[in-house]
């Protein structure tokens, strides 16, 4: 997702940006979640501490579907994931992601509403989880990050932590409709910090090209040696 790093921090009129989970049914899920984790993919976390308050982005590679369910290991503070929005074409679908603290992004252009709601979010406490290369995609280089993390890093003040994912594609590649039980392995790196934009204040795009290039390079050596653990 694009994102228009100097202009302000625009609210939408009489559009609900605040995201809540239902606690019961997130509960159930993410129990569902770590039992499979643990069991069929045997995940194994290393590195850096999770903070445990405030702003968190967890920014992973992205090399398989399956990606979005092994990094609830690292943290057990409740998660919110920014998804790309033809996920919610299928109503079943749809009404589970809702449960699950998920919400739509148009990857095309500058998607107000999803910006404004992940803003909201960073500034509540919360954790996000947000993909910096937009999509998945294959082979063992990291490069051309998209620059939603740092920009929201930026307006909102929240940690960023890289995660490094190995053993993903190996337990589904893309085209494949069945996971194998493959050895996940994910590695946390250090928090890189960004100095917030507060009050509206624009977001210079030399800072966000900073902090993108130093979590791409933090994203490629996380990533290498998940990759050597799986």
């Amino acid at each position: 997702m694009d994102v228009d790093v100097d202009s302000g921090s625009r609210r939408p009129q009489k559009r609900d940006v605040q995201l809540r989970v239902p606690r019961p049914v997130y509960r159930a899920l993410r129990a569902i979640a770590h039992f499979v984790n643990r069991v069929y993919w045997r995940v194994a976390v290393e590195g850096s501490e999770i903070p445990a308050a405030g702003g968190v982005i967890l920014a992973p590679v992205h090399r398989s579907f399956i990606d979005f369910f092994v990094v609830s290991e690292v943290t057990r503070r409740d998660l919110f994931f920014m998804t790309k929005e033809e996920m919610w074409h299928s109503r079943v679908l749809g009404r589970i992601l809702d449960a699950t603290g998920a919400f739509p992004v148009h990857r095309q252009g500058t998607d107000r509403l999803a910006l404004d709601r992940a803003q909201a979010l960073l500034e509540r406490g919360e954790v996000l989880v947000m993909f910096p290369e937009g999509t998945r995609r294959e082979g063992s280089v990291v490069e051309n990050l998209e620059e939603g993390v740092a920009f929201l890093a930026a307006r909102s003040g929240a940690a960023v932590v890289p995660l490094g994912v190995g053993g993903t594609t190996a337990s589904l590649p893309r085209g494949a409709k069945v996971p194998r039980p493959k050895k996940v392995h994910v590695v946390v790196g250090e928090v890189l910090v960004a100095e917030r934009r507060p009050g509206g204040r624009r977001t210079p795009r030399r800072e966000v090209r900073e902090l993108s290039a130093r979590l791409c390079s933090a994203l490629q050596s996380v990533y290498d040696v998940a990759r050597s653990r799986s």
